[in-house]
């Protein structure tokens, strides 16, 4: 055959390449197992092994492998199979546009930044974006006739580009590419952060044009760590700090309000605000000392706007600030600062760090040294210049974490921070002033909490289903196609490897649902080989030779091979473009394996099976048992269409309804909040957690947040979602939620459980195994994304089908189907979601699963079509029932062997994957089926009707293509 030099090569410079990226995880892996069984359960003696290990060197002539650098190239694993966080980081805006005006405190910019803010709670656009649209309709309801360029609004130092006279239009460009530079800074401090902290195989991504950083960190533990060395801001400020005396008077009289309003504040009506204040115990520069569990309370007191009205004006700017930690002798209260604020709440000194490092005080106390910059210096010289005998606030992102009396003037920038540090908390500070500062505080948006231990289950799943789906797709090749199915096994192999290694050598991360599309892509690759097989044994029948039957059985294919893989394709492309995370992992490992499929189960099949035709040896393509099946079968699809539709039409309308009337239960990821998966000791009634669970989460308004708790997975493992304080992405406020969490759990928990164990689980039989938190604002973006994904999808394969096949009735047949799988999967969905024991919400993974289906569907509908355009020219004395019916029964036994065999391959993985895949995989279940159904009954009616009327002749006419003449074997 022409080209199998070509291909031969092709495939063996592929293979080297993938060996020489998949050796550097084989000999890591190799090494980490040795140290284990040589180490046991033992931490240090492990890490003494690796490094004994490590030592060693593997030489295989053409390369050298080593530990330490085989670590870094091997294969990256997502955190769902090794545990780990993964945030999404939003860069506060608003700050950056109040650094871009100079802190302006123009009314209509500060109104505008205001509606801005309550317009994001539920806005898919950009902060900026709905920044401008709030500005022009401030400016507009004041006419205040204002242009961005005015110097109290962009027209600043700060952006010498805009002049008095720029045009509004260009100061929003220069505005919206700023803030992407500023996101572009941000991602590199915080890139840096996570290389000081030693993190292995990190992966930070930019989100563009919206201000968001991805980060995912597999591997680590000390989650809380982690989320606030992301989102500190290493804005060093100093301030000069109030005395109690200054603000005593002010206490007194919001003490008398809280007495009497208490409940219009957030708290008790009989609260005792100066009890809570404990102004006897104070001993330090604060104006307060509380205690740690009332300081919730404190902050709702004076956030509220009945305390900030009441302020006189020597505090009206003052902001009061927290102690970075208690003090070592008082370790149950938190001191309370009052820092003298100004109009614009800019910070006398807010000058960047040249270097810091740790150091120890007379006292050998840990503290931290650090040297500023010029105009820091210049700035810090000022302020203590002016506050000798008076206390200076050191604060790092509105955290006190020094006050102390300023004895002389500093000229030389150098000043030390102390806060009763440990070492660990001294380095992560070191790190993150070294790093610099990001240009505006950060906060986690969404996040996604896996334990090590259900990291290591779901590689266990993965596998277990993984090896399962193999050994179905081996056994039903052989039994069904004999000898030809050897080569299919062959090539479904090297398509493996050559995947794995693909994946490795691009730096894509293998995740859960990853290796499900790397199973759903064995089934789906394979399907190519059933499409050839199918048609060489039609040959065959006809009277053919086994090698004019293989030759035409690979040429007339081709073109159905290629329509349904590029349908297939569309699909894996607009998940991995609108998908996040572990979803983009999918589309990712079934898009490569769509497109690998092309080489290895064509053209790679097509070289093995012609070497060994040449040789004079036969090669079956059936068995006993399976030769005549599906042969000489003929069914009337068409005469059958009005039952299909009347059915159809039947199941559409129970779906409808109950999504109408019932709806649907939302995933976090589409609604907003916070979920735990929870393991314990022993089993758990879902009911009577919840119940216990409720009774702590009670909002300020004394009500109860819902609370979701479902079994999941095994009776010792709960699901627990709540909205409880959905709208705070703050550390404090996760900390709370897991704080009630435990209390809520604690009845079912071993008597000695503490809360440090329960927030990782690690080597306990009990606490939270993984956790996911998404903002409002974010689920937003993901349930339009979702929305977009699905439109672009159809756009894409309607329009691909109209290019392909020239007739919009085919086009819209397509989609017809594709609508009533959607509207089936979306009902069944509905109806079962407080019937079926596993997770039925609709979230990422059900969009993803949904738009697979498509890709499935359409590719075996296209197959029906081409056959269509085939039977044109060869069978011209058909009517158009004939036709259709003659297309759709010839390919009876392609479409069910490749259903058949997919359906099984998603059940292995619906069965043993583990639970985070199974409503994932139900989905799939159910489109496959109707998937298959809808290609017969609905795709082929549908566009037959559309062309019936054109009348017979006229349908047909219109249908005809020119077709080239298969190319003869060379």
């Amino acid at each position: 055959m022409q080209g199998k030099g070509l291909i031969t090569l092709v495939a063996v410079i592929l293979g080297l390449i993938c060996l020489n990226e998949l050796l550097p995880t084989w000999y890591a892996s190799k090494i980490e197992k040795q140290a284990t069984e040589l180490a046991g359960n033992n931490p240090e003696k492990y890490q003494r092994e690796i490094a004994r290990l490590s030592k060693d060197t593997l030489n295989l002539g053409f390369t050298e492998l080593y530990y330490s650098k085989s670590k870094e190239k091997e294969m990256k694993l997502g955190l769902d199979l090794k545990g780990g966080i993964n945030v999404l980081l939003e860069i506060n805006q608003r700050d950056l546009v109040n650094n871009l005006t100079n802190y302006s405190t123009n009314p209509v910019l500060i109104e505008a930044l205001d509606r801005t803010d309550q317009m994001q709670k539920n806005s898919t656009n950009t902060y900026i974006k709905d920044f401008f649209t709030q500005f022009d309709l401030v400016n507009k309801e004041k006419n205040a006739n204002l242009k961005l360029a005015d110097p109290e609004i962009f027209g600043n130092t700060n952006l010498s580009e805009i002049k008095f006279n720029t045009p509004d239009d260009q100061v929003k460009r220069i505005i919206e590419n700023r803030i992407e530079l500023s996101t572009g800074t941000a991602y590199e401090v915080i890139r840096t952060r996570i290389d000081k902290m030693g993190v292995t195989q990190p992966n930070v991504q930019r989100v563009p044009r919206t201000g968001r950083i991805s980060v995912e960190m597999p591997g680590v533990k000390d989650i809380d760590r982690v989320k606030k060395m992301l989102q500190t801001s290493a804005k060093l400020q100093f301030w000069e700090v109030q005395q109690v005396q200054e603000v005593l008077p002010y206490f007194e009289q919001l003490s008398a309000v809280v007495a009497a309003k208490g409940d219009s504040l957030g708290v008790a009506k009989n609260t005792n605000f100066t009890n809570l204040l404990q102004l006897n115990t104070l001993k330090s520069n604060g104006v307060a000392n509380v205690k740690l569990s009332d300081t919730a309370a404190v902050n709702k007191i004076l956030n509220s706007k009945i305390a900030k009205d009441l302020r006189p004006q020597n505090i009206k700017y003052t902001q009061f600030m927290w102690g970075y930690k208690p003090e070592v002798n008082d370790a149950n209260n938190l001191v309370l600062y009052a820092v003298r604020g100004n109009i614009s709440q800019k910070a006398p000194v807010d000058g960047a760090v040249e270097s810091a490092r740790i150091n120890y005080d007379d006292l050998g106390r840990i503290v931290v040294d650090m040297q500023m910059d010029s105009k820091g210096s210049k700035d810090w010289k000022t302020l203590t210049g002016k506050n000798i005998n008076k206390p200076v606030a050191v604060t790092l992102d509105n955290v006190v974490y020094t006050a102390p009396n300023v004895v002389n003037e500093i000229p030389n920038g150098r000043t030390q921070i102390s806060g009763s540090f440990s070492q660990e908390e001294a380095q992560d500070l070191v790190n993150v002033l070294g790093a610099g500062k990001l240009p505006a505080g950060a906060k986690i948006v969404q996040a996604e909490v896996v334990g090590p231990s259900l990291g290591a289950e779901s590689v266990d799943a993965g596998m277990y289903s993984f090896i399962i789906a193999f050994v179905i797709i081996i056994l039903y090749m052989l039994f069904y196609y004999g000898g030809a199915g050897i080569y299919a096994i062959i090539a479904i192999t090297f398509n493996l490897f050559y995947l794995m290694g693909i994946m490795d050598s691009v730096d894509a991360t293998l995740t859960l649902p990853g290796i499900a599309g790397i199973v759903l892509s064995m089934a789906m690759s394979i399907d190519a080989n059933v499409i050839v097989y199918e048609r060489t044994k039609e040959e065959l029948f006809a009277g053919k030779n086994i090698r004019e039957a293989y030759n035409e059985g690979f040429n007339f294919s081709l073109s159905a091979i290629i329509d349904g893989n590029i349908t297939s394709l569309l699909t894996a492309v607009v998940l991995y473009i609108f998908g996040t995370g572990p979803i983009q992992g999918f589309a990712v490992t079934l898009g490569i394996g769509i497109i690998l499929s092309m080489f290895t189960c064509v053209l790679l099949t097509r070289v093995l099976i012609f070497s060994r035709l040449e040789k004079g040896k036969g090669l079956s393509v059936w068995t006993k048992l399976s030769k005549n099946i599906f042969r000489n079968t003929w069914i009337d699809f068409i005469g059958k269409r009005k039952y299909a539709y009347i059915l159809s039409g039947i199941i559409t309308l129970v779906c409808l309804i109950s999504i109408a009337t019932q709806g649907f239960k939302y995933g976090v990821d589409f609604k907003g909040g916070r979920s735990y998966v929870v393991r314990f000791a022993d089993p758990v009634v879902a009911n009577e957690a919840a119940n216990s669970l409720e009774k702590q989460f009670i909002n300020k308004e004394g009500q109860q947040n819902a609370v979701d708790v479902k079994t999941f997975g095994s009776s010792n493992q709960l699901k627990i979602t709540t909205d409880y304080r959905v709208d705070e992405e703050s550390l404090e406020a996760d900390q709370d939620v897991e704080s009630k969490l435990f209390a809520g759990l604690k009845p079912y928990l071993p008597a000695d459980a503490q809360l440090s164990n329960f927030k990782d689980s690690g080597a306990n039989n009990y606490g939270v195994v993984s956790s996911v938190k998404v903002g409002p604002t974010v689920a937003d973006d993901i349930k339009s994304g979702g929305f977009i994904a699905m439109i672009v999808a159809l756009a894409g394969i309607f329009l691909y089908i109209l290019i392909r096949f020239k007739r919009w009735q085919f086009s819209t047949g397509a989609i017809a189907s594709l609508v009533h799988d959607a509207i089936v999967i979306l009902g069944v969905y509905s109806l079962l979601k407080n019937v079926m024991p596993f997770n039925m919400e609709i979230n990422q993974d059900f969009i993803a699963a949904i738009l697979t289906v498509l890709g499935y569907s359409i590719n075996d509908t296209v197959i029906i079509f081409d056959r269509i355009r085939e039977y044109l020219n060869e069978k011209k004395s058909l009517t158009l029932e004939g036709l259709f019916n003659d297309s759709i029964s010839s390919t009876l036994g392609r479409t069910f062997n490749t259903a058949f065999m997919t359906f099984l391959v998603i059940l292995a993985i619906f069965i043993f994957g583990g639970e985070n895949l199974r409503g994932f995989m139900f989905a799939l279940l159910i489109g496959v089926g109707f998937g298959t159904y809808s290609t017969w009954f609905i795709a082929s009616a549908v566009s037959y009707d559309l062309l019936k009327k054109k009348g017979v002749e006229g349908a047909k006419k219109s249908l005809v293509t020119e077709k080239p003449e298969p190319t003869p074997e060379v």
